[in-house]
């Protein structure tokens, strides 16, 4: 004779049977800045010019590939990382005021959202009579 099983036996009989979802990383593209003109070959958009699809690796593009800008051959061509990550050294982030961690986009932010506060408290100073 089987026992009685309501249905949230059932369920949490197969919760426990099944196993965890499998959780895959996928790093971000690195990005290449080319040594002669500063151009930064982006993964993310490619080279459309050249036709260079979308989400073409630097590793991947054809040996004829040439800088856009410059013309200079991909051995110019230097790992500058992934965009989010922060600039510098990995030695050297846990030195400074926190600025150090932070990414070129948030140090932008830090600086001119500082001036532009700055900025607002010099001319509210004009509203004192």
């Amino acid at each position: 004779m089987e026992p009685d099983l309501n249905n949230s036996d059932i369920l949490s009989q197969q919760v426990e049977q099944s196993s965890p979802p499998e959780v895959l990383l996928i790093e971000e593209p690195h990005r290449y800045e080319c040594s002669s003109c500063g151009y930064i070959y982006e993964p993310t958009v490619g080279d459309p010019r050249r036709g260079i699809g979308e989400g073409t690796l630097f590793t991947d593009l054809p040996k004829e590939w040439r800088c856009p800008v410059c013309t200079a051959r991909p051995a110019s061509f230097s790992d500058i990382g992934i965009p989010s990550k922060p600039s510098g050294f990995t030695e050297n982030l846990g030195f400074g005021f926190g600025v150090n961690v932070m990414t070129p986009g948030q140090k932008n932010l830090l600086i001119f959202g500082s001036l532009a506060v700055a900025f607002a408290f010099f001319m509210s100073l004009y509203a004192l009579d």
